[in-house]
């Protein structure tokens, strides 16, 4: 009986723990949503503790941990008597899954969707000659699924769009290079908002797969030239449909 009653009060921990990290997590992203978009300036002084959580109707403790999350990202900065101040831009975590994932959900600046831009340019056309280079059967094989998965759910679905992140992911990978991989995290995420980005208030205005396969073809034929072109090209065509995306300004 005592064992039932120990592993029950494991259980309603581990729940307890869980609703903390949503509610910690919650409140980060309402505070960086906020900041990212430019509610928030750099050098502001956010609402001290006490008035911040009673806004919010959260407990001081689940608040301090929400900032604790923000100043991991960069974004904050808490120091005594001062308070809490928003950090200036060149601090912020900008390759950080959640803070990408943050400035889409506001609509995100020109300059910051080209520079999402200019990055995958520089990494994925070399990462595509690599990977034509180094890649093994087993990465190749997961390429093909990825891409027969994004063709046939469409870049509409949740799991189209898995698939196309699975299909960088594994041209990364299939670099060799360690260092080189751990941009995966940050490339995929890229890729997913922006995907996400171009089509919300439309479809996708072409179809993508053959760009995608032209880059599967060059690196299974360990074509690194072809290769590094076809992403370039890809990366090029997505980058026009997300300008085309783009609200007008009035």
């Amino acid at each position: 009986m005592r064992k039932k009653k120990d592993k029950a009060g494991e259980g309603e921990f581990a729940r307890d723990g869980l609703a903390n990290s949503r509610i910690h997590g919650s409140i980060a992203r309402t505070l960086g949503v906020a900041i990212v978009s430019g509610q928030y300036a750099p050098g502001d002084i956010l609402n001290n503790e006490i008035d911040s959580s009673e806004q919010l109707h959260v407990s001081r403790s689940a608040y301090r941990e929400a900032i604790r999350i923000l100043a991991a990202k960069g974004l904050v900065e808490s120091r005594p008597k001062t308070g809490t101040r928003v950090t200036e831009r060149s601090r912020w975590s900008l390759l950080d899954p959640e803070v990408l994932a943050w400035f889409f959900e506001s609509e995100p600046s020109e300059e910051f969707l080209k520079g999402l831009y200019e990055l995958r340019m520089i990494v994925e056309p070399a990462a595509a000659a690599l990977a034509a280079e180094r890649r093994n059967d087993t990465q190749l094989e997961r390429m093909r699924k990825a891409l027969i998965q994004m063709e046939s759910q469409t870049l509409a679905t949740e799991a189209g769009q898995a698939a196309d992140r699975d299909f960088h992911d594994t041209v990364l990978e299939a670099t060799g290079n360690p260092p080189l991989f751990t941009l995966s995290s940050s490339i995929g995420a890229a890729v997913r908002w922006t995907t996400i980005f171009k089509q919300r208030k439309r479809e996708l205005p072409r179809d993508p797969m053959p760009d995608h396969w032209k880059v599967f073809d060059a690196i299974a034929a360990a074509r690194p030239d072809q290769a590094r072109q076809a992403m370039e090209k890809l990366v090029g065509l997505a980058l026009e449909d997300t300008r085309a995306a783009i609200e007008p300004k009035d």
